[in-house]
């Protein structure tokens, strides 16, 4: 049963970034789901789903997998590239695009 390790990205509705410093293990799905008989949700027999391990350092969740003899996956993070703007910018003379109302 392969794992993953990686760093979950904040959602789009989400503006800080302060619940995304930890690393989480997951259980890659074992089996596919199929929809219930009777409610029609997606339903499994596959446990390991369930199970999701945080950690605060990628480190942490390596020693772990090796431990307990988890085949795993890394998955780095991709590094966000900071825009730096400042509203006195809209008002600049080496502006690119005139100003206009």
């Amino acid at each position: 049963m392969l794992a993953r390790i990686y760093r979950p990205t904040k959602s789009a509705m989400q503006s800080g970034v302060a619940k995304f410093k930890d690393w989480v293990l997951e259980f890659e799905p074992g089996s596919a789901t199929r929809p219930d008989p009777l409610m029609g949700w997606p339903s499994s027999t596959d446990m390991s789903r369930q199970v999701r391990l945080s950690f605060e350092t990628k480190e942490e969740a390596i020693a772990f997998a090796e431990h307990h003899g988890i085949p795993f996956q890394l998955f780095e993070p991709k590094v966000r590239a900071q825009i730096v703007k400042a509203y006195a910018d809209n008002f600049a003379f080496n502006r690119k695009q005139p100003w206009t109302h």
